[in-house]
């Protein structure tokens, strides 16, 4: 028996080089295939000349030519459909195909790359149909209906909220335009105390002593350095601003807030897991204290951890730094079934949380990720940041990665980590439960005992403990 990874590299240059294969050609996988080049104002279709004398037809973006180009598909026996992820161009088009029975492959446009020469639509479009007929292109994640709706409503408050931050610092950049030194004394100018005096300075007072009163009396700066704060200059033009933007303020709370009845409301249609899950642990005390604080940010106002505990069968919230903002999003981009991916590796490499080596004759040119856009993988990302303090099992690992490997590296090695245990807690519904930071470091110090005594041993030496 050959030992591969034992071969030196110009071995097992030579090895595969005389690893032959008797049938180079490929299977059709997808016989009866079609391909969509997908555009704003038209969609070219191909398929198999074999089926059809005008294999490749032209048709507009109106439902009605979406609807002939889908009964056209099924008369000629069309079973599957490859088409790229263009813009948003392709959504009502793969509405109308999945109606008609037809099973559609959204593909990345990164997996089509063209051979030189082939740049028209209709070229694209029959090389899309050659690729999927010998299935060469992998089918894209697209969560179900109920998962799609709700993910809707979430980034859409995702969208609200970043501009409720956007007015904030808005507001706090005309405020020092007119000298008015507020953020100075007060930490957060969209609390209670600072909307109360942004609002009296819109509707017309400017004497700082009266606006001073209105904070709260909790705020650790004083009165006097309040007061001496709210002495501007007052120009006409930029309370203008301020008063538009503490509208505008006002309005993306209010769409945030119909949002979250939105959002509650078909959170309550969903079902409720059913199946035997595994007994749910106790959160750590670190975890607990953390649940009591007030939360922070634009948490929605309603009982969303309780919808997701219900739907979900477990509580992602026990694990250390995820949130139920978090919870929310894995949720909303991914839904609650994991059948989609086929290991925890594979969720991770979705995720973009998985090394991308680039490796040329048995050397490593580059090292990374690839680059990913995912929510999920982004708010893994800022869940991982958040163990820098945690006194936790998932804490002391992500500090002893970080001490050795750097904060960027160490946040995506544990966002990786925690990828794995959403993984495995929805999929076979394990209560996640805390070892401690304790019972971290007696391993982490087994494990270095234990890598001293191999090398005693190996420089004929004998490792001893001290009494």
């Amino acid at each position: 028996m050959i030992h591969f990874e034992r071969l030196s590299r110009k071995e097992k240059t030579k090895l595969l080089r005389s690893i032959a294969a008797e049938d180079p050609g490929l299977d059709i996988v997808h016989p009866k295939a079609a391909g969509i080049d997908v555009g704003n104002s038209a969609h070219y279709v191909a398929v198999s000349p074999k089926l059809d004398q005008e294999p490749v037809r032209k048709f507009g973006c109106f439902t009605q030519d979406l609807q002939r180009l889908a009964e056209w598909l099924v008369s000629r026996g069309i079973e599957t459909v490859a088409m790229q992820s263009t813009g948003v161009y392709w959504i009502p088009l793969y509405d109308v195909l999945e109606e008609y029975g037809i099973r559609v492959f959204l593909v990345n446009a990164r997996h089509t790359r063209n051979l030189p020469g082939r740049k028209t639509d209709v070229q694209e479009s029959q090389w899309l149909l050659k690729l999927h007929t010998y299935g060469l292109l992998n089918n894209s994640f697209r969560p179900p209906s109920q998962i799609l709706t709700m993910r809707t409503y979430w980034r859409l408050r995702a969208q609200h909220v970043a501009e409720v931050s956007t007015t904030i610092q808005r507001m706090q950049k005309v405020l020092t335009e007119m000298n008015l030194q507020l953020s100075n004394v007060i930490s957060d100018i969209s609390g209670v105390s600072g909307m109360a005096i942004l609002r009296a300075i819109v509707s017309g007072e400017r004497d700082a002593q009266r606006l001073a009163a209105l904070c709260d009396p909790r705020i650790r700066a004083s009165h006097e350095q309040i007061a001496k704060s709210l002495e501007g200059n007052w120009r006409a033009e930029l309370v203008f601003v301020l008063a538009q933007q503490l509208r505008n303020y006002d309005h993306y709370l209010e769409q945030i807030r119909l949002c979250d009845q939105r959002l509650e409301a078909h959170i309550a249609t969903l079902p409720t897991r059913t199946d035997p899950v595994s007994t749910q642990a106790e959160p750590s005390p670190a975890k607990q204290r953390a649940k009591r604080s007030k939360p922070k940010g634009h948490v929605p106002q309603f009982q969303l951890a309780a919808h997701l505990n219900r739907i979900a069968g477990i509580d992602l919230t026990l694990i250390d730094g995820i949130d139920v903002m978090t919870a929310q999003t894995i949720a909303s981009e991914t839904g609650f079934d994991m059948s989609s991916w086929k290991t925890e590796g594979h969720f991770a490499s979705w995720l973009g949380l998985c090394p991308d080596n680039r490796i040329s004759g048995g050397r490593v040119l580059a090292k990374g990720t690839r680059h990913v856009v995912n929510p999920v993988a982004t708010a893994l990302r800022m869940a991982a940041s958040t163990l820098l303090k945690s006194q936790s099992y998932l804490g002391s690992q992500y500090r002893r990665l970080r001490t050795r490997l750097g904060a960027p590296k160490a946040i995506t090695a544990m966002a990786h980590r925690l990828a794995r245990l959403v993984y495995r807690m929805l999929k076979y519904g394990r209560g996640y439960v805390d070892k401690g930071a304790d019972f971290y470091e007696q391993k982490y110090r087994e494990q270095q005992i234990l890598i001293l005594k191999k090398k005693a041993a190996a420089l004929g030496l004998q490792l001893m403990a001290t009494p």
